[in-house]
């Protein structure tokens, strides 16, 4: 038996960038800053060291949260670990750890500031269709 299950707190590093595949799914990525604090060995003075982490949304939901994350919110992401291989142009075999996430919080306002936002996971029979977000309240 083995688990892959990860969730980590932090803050957007870009914009996240939508986009769709051949057949139609949605595919939100997007880059978070997740700080670790180590004793600096020179100085012995405990320092903040970022992480960086792509994550990867896709299906119903990525749409949605794309028009309400930017850059520098805070969110807490539950998700699983996923590693892929490619190759570059130049032949060069490249790989990556990233986190699918599959659950997403709000943790600062929709304005940037303060904390509380919301979390948003869709039902797994959620429709196909995606909902309407035009008025001013977040739905989820």
């Amino acid at each position: 038996m083995s688990i892959n299950k990860v969730i980590i707190t932090g803050n957007l590093t870009r914009d996240p960038e939508l986009r769709s595949t051949a057949s139609g799914m949605n595919v939100l990525k997007m880059g978070v800053a997740v700080n670790d604090r180590r004793k600096n060995q020179s100085t012995g003075e405990w320092e903040e060291v970022p992480n960086f982490v792509d994550v990867t949304v896709f299906g119903n939901r990525a749409e949605p949260l794309s028009r309400f994350l930017s850059k520098g919110a805070k969110v807490a992401i539950e998700g699983k670990l996923r590693w892929s291989q490619w190759e570059n142009p130049q032949g060069e075999k490249r790989s990556k750890l990233e986190v699918v996430a599959d659950e997403i919080e709000f943790m600062s306002s929709r304005d940037g500031g303060g904390s509380g936002g919301g979390s948003y996971t869709p039902p797994a029979d959620a429709p196909a269709t995606t909902p309407d977000l035009d008025g001013e309240e977040i739905p989820f």
